[in-house]
């Protein structure tokens, strides 16, 4: 399934290591101010080779708006966005062609298709988020004018929650050859109270749908999450007074609907798969093999996924504004 969303739905294309990746954004409303100057900050955020702790390939990432706006304005039509790859090797993966890579989607895909693109993953490949950001830069434009903020922040990577750890504990991975995962924290701000649906479109639902639709991403918490596990639900309900809830804890969102406070959304982010330790796995034929992953990759996909889970949360709000103004 490539395409997400229901009022505002979102369809991606593109391989890591084809021409490049894009985006076509249905839904999208009309008379919206819009340029490459709204959508290129926030890949430039994702884009790889900024630092010593993410992947060393050079990607400019410049957005082209291919349809869907006239005179610097969207018409209602469908929003084509496209990034043309730069710095592809897709020689980097012949060697991996018949061999499935530990922790990556090569085995599934090949079990479900019968076929996969080997170089770089394809479509399973992190490269395929910047469509999402694209698309989540527009989605945020539009929430912005209704006063909702979205926000993302690393909150600690492999234990560590100090920056100068944070780096200290990405370059010994890198070091090593390994690598290291973490936890991001998405706060929106300024969201009100009704969005979502009862029972099977609950707003909390949505975002955990759409926070594990990203490859790297294996648990979500929305509130206090698993600590609510510990708790008394005298502890645990959010006391309402005249002025609004006296707390939290429910992360903004009861029975599957926002109450106006903050939605606060933790993601947990697996180390990144591709690593150059010696791995034990099979090949195509049944055979075990050791292989060892070359290439440019990220020791730690946390800092880049930081505006892929914003760009996630701002497409689900915006899918309920949306649904919303249906019932006003």
């Amino acid at each position: 399934m490539n395409t997400f969303g229901r009022n505002f739905r979102i369809t991606t294309f593109g391989e890591s290591h084809g021409a490049g990746v894009g985006v076509i954004i249905d839904g999208c409303p009309p008379r919206l101010e819009l340029s490459t100057q709204d959508i290129q900050p926030f890949l430039d955020r994702r884009r790889p080779g900024g630092s010593p702790l993410t992947s060393a390939r050079q990607e400019s990432d410049r957005v082209e708006i291919l349809s869907g706006v006239f005179e610097g304005k969207t018409t209602g039509a469908p929003v084509a966005m496209l990034v043309r790859n730069e710095d592809e090797h897709p020689e980097d993966y012949t060697a991996l062609r018949d061999v499935f890579r530990p922790g990556h989607a090569d085995f599934t895909y090949q079990e479900k298709f019968g076929i996969r693109d080997h170089r770089g993953g394809g479509r399973s490949s992190g490269r395929e988020t910047l469509a999402r950001v694209a698309a989540g830069a527009v989605a945020m434009k539009v929430l912005g004018q209704a006063g909702i903020r979205i926000a993302g922040t690393i909150l600690e990577v492999h234990g560590q929650v100090s920056p100068e750890a944070i780096v200290q504990e990405i370059l010994a991975a890198k070091a090593a050859g390994d690598s290291v995962g973490g936890i991001v924290e998405l706060v929106a701000q300024g969201c009100p109270a009704g969005f979502g649906d009862p029972v099977f479109g609950k707003l909390d639902a949505e975002i955990a749908g759409a926070m594990m639709g990203i490859g790297a991403v294996k648990g979500v918490e929305i509130g206090d999450g698993f600590a609510v596990a510990k708790k008394f639900g005298s502890g645990n309900n959010d006391p309402m007074t005249r002025d609004g809830f006296a707390s939290n804890h429910a992360g903004g969102i009861l029975g599957g609907i926002s109450t106006g406070q903050e939605i606060v959304v933790r993601i947990a982010v697996k180390p990144t798969p591709s690593i150059t330790k010696v791995q034990k796995t099979r090949d195509v034929h049944g055979n075990e093999v050791e292989i060892s992953i070359k290439g440019r990759h990220d020791p730690c996909i946390v800092p880049r996924i930081v505006p892929v889970a914003e760009a996630m949360l701002a497409l689900v709000l915006l899918d309920c504004l949306l649904e919303q103004k249906k019932y006003r």
